[in-house]
């Protein structure tokens, strides 16, 4: 499990991310040091002076002798002015008092201001109410209604902070993907180039180091695009060459004298097999594009195949055909891919070869499979059959140039495809399946 990420577009994002928390939670910090506290601070002073105010107002009381009714309305007078207000214990409980939350830092700042152990706490609603008891006091609570005092006020900085947040980082995707869209097309050229496809030319764009990549890129491609022209090219005049003395060596051979029979047909056996070799030859070096695929279904194919093949061929060959759609394939390849496969099985196998047919909907990919009851390869030796003039073991080793399964593999693997080889449950030999996309992917087709 990689918890860091691993393309730069992602580590790009991270950095960011990262880059911006750190920020935030700075910031955050310091807006709580230098300006919340200090509000904080300015707000427990004033809520001091009003309470030494009360404190002040009662002292003054007890010293002066007054009636009740001026003691009431001197009481009301003050408490009319300054907003706060005494009310009993029991009283306080049936007000509310129960509702309320304590702040610890406030009741410290008022119990250092009036040198006394302070409890504080509010209370939120409409109008946000300051509980206090202090030991200077006993018996009370004062209340303070501080609508000036709103602790919405403060609420908006985290969202401040979070939305610039959201945005920074959202603009560091954005521009990140902007960068990392060259880088892209390079990967999607590359595995057009990969598969056998030559892409356009990609436009140069991006920062300078981008540039200098997709320049190199572009000269690359337009290499290997000429230097896999000219081999076709090598490898068609050497076959049109070679096929032309074949020619008369045969029509020599088919004038030699009735008792020579014997050594004529093997000249023209051997003359045969060349002329099958140099065919490998053209079907391994031709280049299958996209553009020369059509929409069609591998049940026909398939049905073509078998029913061309030669008579002298000892194995029986039983057909499944299942429902599938069209796929866009180049005909003459993917019929290529199953006279192999079929050699492969007739010569290989011994009695029975099974063709089936069938379509993955949930994966969207259409099917066939080539199965025989030969001995069968070797799972380590499946990568070593698969390259170009090779064979598998001594007991699959037989004529032929070796190219067979190669030009299975890089057919199919032109059209997308996959090649999956294993062991026939039914047959007990060889099976071989090909599976084929139902829609090729946008970047593949460019």
């Amino acid at each position: 499990m990689h918890l860091f990420p691993r393309s730069a577009f992602a580590r790009t994002v991270a950095l960011i991310a990262a880059l911006l928390l750190i920020n935030q939670i700075v910031s955050y910090i310091m807006i709580g040091l230098y300006v919340v506290k200090p509000s904080m601070q300015q707000i427990s002073s004033v809520v001091a002076r009003q309470v030494q105010g009360v404190l002040a107002l009662d002292q003054w009381i007890d010293q002066v002798e007054l009636t009740a009714e001026q003691q009431q309305t001197l009481v009301t007078s003050y408490t009319e002015a300054t907003g706060i207000r005494g009310v009993s214990i029991n009283d306080a409980v049936q007000q509310g008092l129960a509702d309320t939350t304590t702040y610890n830092f406030l009741s410290a700042q008022l119990s250092d201001l009036l040198q006394a152990n302070t409890e504080v706490r509010i209370s939120q609603g409409a109008v946000y109410k300051v509980w206090l008891r202090t030991e200077n006091l006993p018996g009370y609570w004062l209340v303070i209604e501080l609508d000036s005092f709103d602790e919405a006020r403060f609420s908006p900085l985290l969202f401040y902070l979070v939305l610039i947040g959201a945005l920074s980082v959202f603009g560091g995707m954005v521009f990140t993907n902007w960068q990392n869209r060259p880088l892209k097309a390079l990967e999607a050229a590359a595995k057009q180039i990969g598969q056998g496809d030559y892409p356009d030319q990609l436009p140069e764009r991006g920062s300078s180091e981008v540039i200098a990549v997709t320049r190199a890129f572009n000269q690359m491609s337009q290499g290997v695009k000429q230097l896999e022209q000219d081999r076709a090219l090598l490898m068609a005049g050497v076959s049109h060459d070679l096929r032309t003395p074949l020619t008369r060596i045969r029509l020599a051979t088919e004038m030699m004298p009735p008792n020579e029979d014997y050594l004529a047909e093997g000249i023209i056996s051997d003359i045969d097999d060349m002329n099958a070799i140099i065919d490998q030859f053209i079907d391994y070096i031709r280049s299958d594009t996209s553009a020369d695929n059509d929409q069609q279904n591998l049940n026909y194919l398939v049905e073509d195949v078998v029913a061309h093949v030669p008579d002298s061929w000892h194995s029986k060959i039983e057909i499944i055909y299942n429902e599938m759609p069209d796929v866009p394939v180049r005909e003459i390849s993917i019929k290529r891919v199953l006279i192999n496969l079929l050699e492969n099985a007739e010569r290989y196998g011994h009695e029975k070869v099974l063709v089936e047919t069938g379509y993955d909907n949930q994966r969207k990919m259409a099917w066939f499979k080539v199965c025989d009851d030969g001995p069968g390869i070797p799972a380590n030796q499946i990568e070593h059959v698969l390259q170009p003039f090779t064979q598998g073991d001594k007991a699959r080793s037989t004529k032929g140039s070796g190219l067979g399964l190669a030009i299975v593999k890089r057919i199919v693997e032109r059209h997308h495809g996959r090649v999956l080889f294993g062991s026939s449950q039914r047959l007990g030999g060889l099976c071989v399946r090909v599976e084929l996309p139902l829609e090729i992917k946008a970047e593949s087709a460019r």
